[in-house]
């Protein structure tokens, strides 16, 4: 009888395919890490309207191609085409504000030595003690702050063609992936399923954790981004400041941060306007973004994003916020999904200590 081939025992075969999987999963995604961000949001797009490309496949007969299609044009006419508009008009509006700022229509200076003068005097020293009281200062140590630094915004010319070409690549890859993701996503999510080396289970209750936390975390923060921005610009519009489009998103944007958001634009204004003894715009502006957006952002947000993902307000608050500093604007989708599954795989393992058995075999 001849002894076994130690190189052909299943133990080793097992461990062979494994680091052979590991291996090609670290190069996959390393290979992908460039368009990470496009195929994130292709991912989070399909899963927010998968509910419309099923009514569109049920319309098209079963036909996958032609509702995968009519999935993409929608999206491209109700999201992207809109947006683009929306930052087409916040490009030319921040474009006049920088015209009339050069040709003082709208002067600093003065907004500043008022602002100035109508602080108390240990706030006016403070600030003078660290060169911030002087407005003639300040630009000195922003145009030697820009000279310091011509020389590299000179060399990264090239560079900034190459960013506007890689959105357009991005873009590309994000919608072509859309198309893929309708018209596969059932066999996609149903190979992913039988690849995932758990019980049947607990891979379907990861899964449909995970496409619940991004859809209530897309729809809820950008539709909480979208109601608070419009409502910072309406305010700012109706006080007469220049620039109430461009103001408004920028307080879409930072509204994506919980807690925060908004009153990072309107909480200055509203100071400088209290300091500068216009007290009645100051107070409506205070009493505007305190309760009106201030109020959306606190019972909303954890009603459209904590509810479905059945995920506590401070978890949801802590994991936007670490999400948006580890991966940028992306974050604030990956960073409770992160959570969420962090969540759902303990409580997992928790059920089966308890029950005091082993977990089963995939």
């Amino acid at each position: 009888m001849s002894s076994p081939n130690p190189l052909k025992t299943p133990e080793l075969e097992f461990k062979s395919l494994l680091f052979l999987v590991v291996v090609a999963t670290v190069l996959f995604f390393l290979i992908l890490w460039p368009f990470f961000g496009a195929v994130c949001w292709a991912v989070f797009i399909t899963l927010v309207f998968w509910p419309m490309h099923q009514h569109l496949l049920e319309g098209s007969h079963g036909r996958r191609n032609m509702a995968a299609l009519a999935s993409v044009v929608v999206i491209l006419l109700i999201v992207i085409l809109p947006l683009s508009l929306l930052a087409a008009s916040i490009t030319q509006e921040a474009a006049a504000l920088v015209d009339k700022m050069r040709s003082g229509d709208i002067q600093i200076s003065s907004y500043f030595q008022r602002f100035m003068a109508a602080l108390p005097e240990w706030a006016r020293s403070v600030l003078h003690r660290f060169g911030l009281g002087d407005l003639a200062v300040l630009q000195t140590k922003l145009m030697t702050a820009v000279s310091t630094s011509g020389q590299a915004l000179t060399s990264r010319v090239v560079g900034i063609g190459q960013g506007t070409l890689d959105f357009f690549v991005a873009f590309f890859v994000m919608i072509y992936m859309l198309f893929f993701l309708f018209r596969d996503g059932e066999q996609l999510t149903q190979s992913i399923s039988r690849a995932i080396p758990l019980h049947p289970q607990h891979t379907r209750r990861l899964l449909t954790q995970f496409a619940i936390v991004v859809r209530a975390t897309v729809k809820g923060n950008i539709a909480l981004a979208l109601v608070q921005g419009a409502l910072g610009g309406v305010a700012f519009w109706v006080l007469g400041l220049p620039g109430a489009i461009l103001w408004g998103a920028v307080m879409a944007v930072l509204s994506l941060m919980p807690a925060i958001g908004a009153a990072i634009v309107w909480g200055p204004v509203a100071g400088y306007y209290l300091l500068s003894g216009d007290v009645l715009r100051g107070v409506g502006l205070i009493v505007w973004g305190t309760v009106v957006i201030g109020l959306i952002d606190n019972f909303l947000r954890p009603r459209l994003v904590g509810r479905d993902t059945r995920m506590p307000d401070y978890l949801v608050l802590v994991a936007t916020l670490g999400g948006i500093v580890v991966f940028g604007l992306n974050g604030f989708v990956i960073g409770p999904v992160i959570a969420a599954v962090f969540l759902v795989s303990w409580e997992m393992l928790a059920s089966v200590r308890q029950q005091g058995t082993p977990l089963p075999p995939a």
